[in-house]
């Protein structure tokens, strides 16, 4: 099958979106599959193969992130351009309503289409606004897809009609067979807490996370905690009341960060809102590590209401500080917890996730091959009657 998945995001600075669309078009291609991917990106930026350029993309305020988007009339020309070339069976667009190629690919597209949601904010102004300029375009889109619960609502709430949940994926095995690192590895005396995410955006967390350090810090003086992500650290360093065992890692690359979840003892999530997923959360219990996270709804989804971690208060530092003591001085607990996190992890690998995808590609090609055989057969003249050749 030939497919062509569009994402809005700029992988110059990737993210969650970013991560699932090359994770994606890495397996289907593994499967055999002619698969294409674009994306906004600097011209000289150093890309996967199977990826091309649409584009600088600007900086752009959404959804208490930065997207990094690329719209315009020249960037709607490559668009145009890579859709004539591709020939692509299927064009898989990734968030459409966002102003970047997934919405332009959306207004040049000709064959099936398939659209995954990935934002969950049911009080998005934003797309409330947009719908009623988007309606017909969105006519285009055969099958519907939302990576959580979460934002299955959100689209249901602002545009209306319904999607199939296929969730984010994650390389189980890539993370079940990482191998700790000394300097990240804790010990009974000094255990590891570690958190990946952005460190500019509060909706991550880090605010939480340095109110929960001393708390911890109080009980088990030795306790270190290892923050992952991009940003300004200073700006992060100033969070801290005191910066004792606390160390900043800056940006870390996939296998980083396979290495310091099979290191650290526990993965703490302080995220404070805006998630649709958790897939850090699924990447952490894969790797075999126990989990604390904020309740929000994505997280309790994935966590099985608790059963696959601990939840605690959204945004409440003296519960999040407990429950990571409560699985620090508790290594059954934290044990058991781990193996269950692993167990549900499992749900989410990629070969279990791309066949979710595959169906809905087949569903909808099979249902276009339906349609034109239907009018097909209604322009055949009926037996016995004229057939207008004029012969």
């Amino acid at each position: 099958m030939r497919i062509g998945i569009v994402c809005p995001y700029s992988f110059d600075v990737p993210g969650g979106v970013q991560f699932h669309v090359r994770d994606l078009a890495q397996h289907l291609a593994s499967l055999g599959h002619h698969v294409r991917v674009l994306a906004p990106a600097d011209d000289d930026a150093v890309l996967p193969p199977f990826i091309d350029s649409a584009g600088r993309a600007v900086a752009v305020p959404y959804n208490g992130s930065v997207a990094r988007l690329a719209f315009g009339p020249l960037t709607a020309a490559r668009v145009r351009r890579w859709l004539t070339e591709g020939g692509f069976d299927v064009l898989h667009l990734h968030e459409p309503l966002a102003p970047s190629v997934s919405l332009l690919a959306l207004w040049a597209a000709e064959g099936p289409v398939v659209a995954t949601f990935h934002t969950a904010n049911l009080r998005s102004r934003a797309m409330q606004a947009a719908f009623p300029l988007l309606r017909p375009s969105l006519e285009k889109v055969a099958a519907r897809i939302a990576v959580s619960e979460d934002a299955r609502r959100t689209l249901v709430e602002h545009i209306g009609g319904d999607a199939v949940v296929v969730p984010n994926g994650v390389f189980v095995d890539d993370f079940a067979g990482a191998q700790p690192r000394p300097a990240w590895t804790g010990t009974p005396e000094a255990p590891v807490v570690a958190f990946v995410g952005r460190l500019d955006e509060a909706r991550k967390g880090l605010p939480v996370l340095c109110e929960v350090v001393p708390r911890v810090r109080a009980v088990l003086p030795g306790a270190r905690f290892l923050v992952a992500g991009r940003g300004d650290l200073a700006a992060a360093r100033a969070l801290l009341p005191d910066p004792a065992g606390v160390e900043f890692l800056g940006a870390v690359d996939d296998a980083g960060k396979q290495a310091l979840l099979a290191s650290a003892d526990v993965y703490l999530a302080p995220h404070t809102g805006g998630e649709s997923f958790g897939i850090v959360l699924v990447e952490a219990m894969a790797a075999g590590v126990a989990v604390a996270a904020s309740d929000l709804g994505a997280f309790r989804r994935v966590l099985d209401d608790g059963d696959a971690g601990v939840l605690f208060a959204t945004g409440d530092a003296d519960a999040g500080a407990a429950a990571v003591l409560g699985l620090l001085t508790d290594p059954a607990r934290r044990a058991r917890l781990a193996a269950a996190g692993q167990r549900t992890a499992r749900r989410y690998d990629w070969p279990v996730v791309a066949a979710d995808v595959l169906a809905v590609y087949e569903t909808i090609r099979t249902g276009l091959a339906a349609h034109a055989r239907v009018v097909a057969d209604r322009r055949l003249p009926a037996p016995g009657a004229p057939d207008g050749s004029g012969g």
